[in-house]
């Protein structure tokens, strides 16, 4: 099992699992405790964190890199160092790499080629604009999200690669991307990340690299070298306009190649707008520096096909061209097959020479024995003074610090963390101050005074402490504790969820229930049934009366449709007419949905009105209710609306004057008066 796996960093990132390994590190899912959110943690290897200078330049790059923000680059929260463990803390990408992609699709059609090269462009001009160099573009650092987005990973880091790069096995999943001056061990800028991306569009399109060989340093010479076969000659459904374009980028000369990724970026949005276009050019197509291309640089008076074919005819004789004087060359170079020690010689020393450039040092001062309370920031410029952990000592008064990492007279960079160990002062028989500590640590710190004290845990919500720490003990601070006594350490559970009490509805009006329901903050759902109970009665709720519940808890309500009609043949006829003008009178008319069907007696003066409601504008579907306010009878059957319809017409059957409310989505919007007279 992975030693990291369960390990907490900084006590902050929790190591869960293992992502993936790479050539330098190893890549974790871990949880960030502090903000409540999933991370990716890249950890340097053993072999690389023995190296001082190593993880010196992974530091510096690596904050460096932190610093850009672009939606098609990972972002880097966090640079930091937990004891002898360096890493970094990136971005949790739910995706696959561009390679992993490949391998299952093979070849790519020009379109999802074009969709993919357009975005890591952009990504490139954003680093490039902030003075950052990729050095190793290629499939496995380009990440895939389910939505077809991309993100680039790795930025700089391939920068600290580059000074342990000596082109053995190890370096055959980057020597297939290198641009010619990485091989050669010459300075590199943008424009080496132009080449890289020029070759991985070259595999999208045809399945392949453009240069492969025995040995890594056999494919570095080949970049030298040039020569590729185009595109098109391995797979002729490509366009000729993004074949310009990926060879454009691949050109072995640093000047005939793209000048920026912006430029790369405008012909790569020209051939989107328009795939049959064909870029004039001086040699291998090029793009002006000028920011907007004139409709002219298009060739027009031949039809595509004709374009197309002529245009690959004289990129062939140009390139054999240039194989005939790069072959006058090649004796310059020879040095480079002759010896793979006196090649990685070069890097190694170039790339050292590079790293040293522009970094800040600062030496660490002896702060042990010092009080920590006393220390200021402002006294120690360049360096973040962290309180890491508390713990006994016979040595050290409580306060003062014990230990530190970085140690003494270390020489580091500006912004480095120094990581204070604090005393807690001889082991006492007093109850120490446990507040805000972790539990786990609070727990060890008690089985260090060695009076085999049983220790409960309690867990309580609370809305100032973070979960798992503590919040207080009992005994509390500086009680004189007893052997074998029993200490309560209260742990918090974080903030607490609000509940709320379930009111009793059944058997209530619905527009009731619906009013007290919201009061209490639930949300509700119904359905009606049949029942004997009274029309729009409540006749059930799926949550029991008094059950506490969170907030915005749905209640299912069973509404009752009525008596069955059935039962009113069974009454007698002759009575009707007696017993309603009789009771009529002596209460409030009751209004009740239209009964064409049924004939009003004589005294009856009911009637029925078309009201048109106006509900205020929403942008997504509503449901509207009206309700009778003196009786809570809903009035016909509840209506939707979609987005843009803001009103309904409704029949309204009364008499006298009745006062109607409206609910839109189960909440009160407004109300109106209909005067049936």
């Amino acid at each position: 099992m992975d030693n990291y796996i369960g390990k907490m960093l900084d006590d902050r990132y929790e190591i869960l699992d293992v992502i993936g390994t790479g050539g330098m590190a190893v890549v974790y899912k871990a949880k960030c405790h502090r903000l409540n959110r999933l991370v990716a943690i890249k950890i340097l290897k053993d072999e690389y964190s023995r190296d001082e200078e190593f993880r010196r330049r992974f530091r510096a790059e690596s904050q460096a890199v932190a610093m850009l923000s672009h939606p098609n680059i990972v972002s880097v929260y966090d640079v930091s160092q937990s004891g002898d463990t360096d890493y970094i803390v990136m971005e949790l990408i739910d995706g696959i790499t561009l390679k992993q992609y490949m391998e299952k699709k093979g070849v790519l059609n020009w379109r999802e080629t074009l969709h993919f090269s357009i975005q890591i462009a952009k990504a490139l001009e954003h680093a490039h604009s902030r003075g950052i160099i990729h050095r190793d573009i290629k499939p496995h650092n380009i990440m895939i999200l389910k939505n077809g987005s991309v993100k680039v990973a790795d930025f700089g880091i391939a920068r600290v690669i580059s000074a342990q790069n000596t082109l053995t096995r190890e370096a055959l999943g980057s020597v297939h991307y290198i641009s010619p001056e990485q091989a050669k061990g010459s300075r590199v800028d943008n424009r080496s990340d132009i080449y890289s991306l020029g070759v991985v569009m070259y595999e999208m399109l045809t399945g392949r690299p453009p240069y492969d060989g025995e040995s890594p340093v056999a494919v570095a010479i080949k970049h030298i070298n040039a020569g590729a076969p185009m595109p098109s000659e391995l797979n002729p459904n490509i366009p000729g306009g993004l074949e310009q374009i990926t060879m454009h980028a691949m050109c072995a000369n640093l000047d005939d190649r793209y000048a920026s990724a912006t430029e790369m970026l405008y012909d790569l949005e020209e051939f989107r707008k328009d795939p049959t276009i064909l870029f004039q050019s001086s040699g291998i197509p090029a793009a002006p520096a000028a920011a907007i291309r004139p409709n002219a640089n298009r060739i027009q008076e031949k039809t595509p096909a004709e374009r197309r074919s002529e245009e690959r005819a004289r990129l062939r004789k140009l390139e054999e061209q240039r194989r005939a004087a790069r072959r006058k060359r090649i004796r310059s170079i020879a040095f480079i097959a002759g010896s793979i020690a006196l090649l990685a010689l070069i890097i190694i020393l170039v790339a050292s020479a590079c790293s040293k450039k522009d970094v800040k040092y600062i030496t660490v001062p002896d702060f042990t024995d010092k009080v920590f309370a006393d220390l200021s920031a402002s006294d120690y410029p360049g360096l973040q003074l962290v309180e890491n952990s508390k713990e006994y000592s016979d040595e050290f008064e409580a306060g003062h610090i014990i230990t530190q990492s970085p140690k003494p007279n270390t020489e580091v960079e500006e912004g480095t963390k120094v990581l204070l160990t604090v005393s807690l002062g001889r082991v006492s028989t007093k109850m120490p101050d446990l507040r805000e500590m972790k539990s786990s640590e609070a727990e060890k710190l008690l089985k260090k005074l060695d009076l085999d004290l049983t220790i409960r845990i309690e867990t309580t919500y609370d809305n100032n402490v973070e979960e798992n720490r503590v919040i207080r003990t009992d005994p509390g601070e500086d009680v004189t504790l007893t052997q074998g006594q029993t200490v309560t350490l209260f742990v918090s559970r974080g903030p607490e969820t609000k509940k709320v009490t379930v009111p009793r509805v059944e058997g209530v009006k619905l527009a009731k229930a619906i009013a007290m329901l919201t009061e209490a903050k639930l949300d509700y759902k119904r359905s009606y049934v049949d029942s004997d109970q009274e029309k729009d009665t409540v006749v059930s709720q799926s949550v029991k009366a008094g059950e506490k519940v969170a907030e915005g808890t749905v209640v299912v309500l069973e509404i009752s449709r009525g008596p069955k009609e059935e039962e009113k043949p069974e009454e007698n006829p002759e009575e009707k007419p007696e017993e309603k003008p009789e009771e009529k009178p002596e209460q409030n008319p009751e209004p009740t949905p239209p009964q064409p069907d049924n004939e009003p007696s004589a005294g009856d003066q009911m009637k029925t009105k078309i009201y048109s409601v106006n509900v205020p504008e929403h942008s997504e579907p509503v449901s509207v209710d009206v309700i009778c306010a003196p009786t809570g009878e809903v009035c016909g059957e509840t209506q939707y609306l979609e987005p843009g319809e803001n009103s309904i017409n409704i029949a309204l059957t009364g008499s006298g004057t009745v006062t109607y409310n409206v609910y839109v989505n189960s909440s009160y919007v407004t109300s109106f008066t209909m005067n049936f007279d």
